[in-house]
């Protein structure tokens, strides 16, 4: 059995990979979403990540798509108890921003999507400075009291407003961020190390990055002359145009020979072996798809190995 990571201050344990939600009702339709959450779930999954807004980018969707493949699965499975939920506020079309009465409103609705009465973890997607963090903060805290959310998290988020943020809640003994979502990998470390990543390590926030192989660079099927059949294929093959993207390319695959692995499961094992990092967020849209993912769980890189990875991306 893989062994289960504490999120932060918090008594949710969560499986060492996320699975993103992001493709579900977009790339993925309902019966290959359900295929994917049973494969996941039967190898020991158990965190599942989504957003209010996904996917309101596809043509004929509204946002919401997502949490609504979810709540069915989980309605059919019965298994609601056995799933941490980690869900977003502030981007659906008809639920914009982090105004209080917004991330109340924008819950209720994705609990009704979830159908479930208690969102596990509630996150502010996208942080708007133009709102008091005392507003925010207070508003989430809110929907703790009311059972609704057991633990609050923000993604998109500079150092300055969460340590606002943090220091709020410890000052009026309100509901405390537990988690961090951070866009960070391998070819992405800025945006994320530095400012943001101590805050989190001091206050004992637990990272859960996302885009984590890097729109898919990561796994190592994007090289030099080949096309991949990828709605986000664009974002990802950006990276073969950069020294340090071929770089990583090259440690990845001489890592992963030595373990026999796939070089997505390296890309994360690194990934999961850095400071704060709870558990990476990757998102399969077939069930074929999951066993790269699902390897982070079992590969454990030497401090070589790892350093070497660090370096090939610094």
């Amino acid at each position: 059995m893989t062994s289960l990571r504490t999120l932060g201050p918090s008594e949710l344990e969560v499986f060492p990979l996320a699975l993103g939600g992001n493709v579900f009702g977009w790339t993925a339709d309902q019966e290959q979403s359900f295929a994917v959450l049973d494969a996941y779930t039967a190898a020991g999954g158990n965190f599942v990540d989504t957003a209010d807004s996904y996917s309101a980018w596809v043509d004929g969707n509204q946002g919401g798509e997502s949490e609504t493949i979810i709540g069915r699965w989980i309605e059919e499975r019965g298994n609601r108890s056995d799933v941490v939920i980690a869900t977003k506020v502030s981007q659906h079309p008809d639920y914009q921003g982090l105004g209080a009465a917004n991330i109340k409103a924008a819950a209720d609705a994705s609990l009704r999507r979830l159908g479930t009465d208690h969102i596990d973890l509630y996150y502010t997607h996208f942080d708007k400075p133009e709102v008091p963090v005392e507003e925010i903060v207070g508003a989430l805290d809110e929907l703790v009291r009311a059972g609704k959310v057991r633990h609050i998290a923000a993604s998109n988020i500079s150092a300055e407003r969460l340590q606002a943020s943090l220091d709020f809640s410890e000052r009026e003994g309100l509901a405390r961020y537990v988690a961090l979502q951070p866009h960070y990998n391998l070819v992405s470390r800025d945006t994320y190390e530095g400012g943001l990543q101590n805050v989190a390590e001091r206050s004992g926030l637990a990272a859960v990055p996302y885009f984590a192989l890097a729109s898919g660079f990561l796994t190592g099927k994007y090289r030099p002359g080949t096309t991949v059949d990828s709605a986000r294929a664009q974002g990802a093959a950006k990276h073969l145009e950069t020294e340090r993207g071929q770089k990583v390319l090259t440690a990845l695959d001489e890592v992963a020979r030595a373990h026999d692995a796939e070089a997505a499961t390296v890309a994360l094992a690194w990934l999961a072996a850095q400071p704060t990092v709870a558990a990476p967020i990757a998102s399969a849209r077939t069930v074929e798809q999951l066993p790269a993912l699902l390897g982070v769980a079992e590969l454990r890189l030497t401090e070589e190995e790892l350093g070497k990875l660090t370096q090939a991306s610094a």
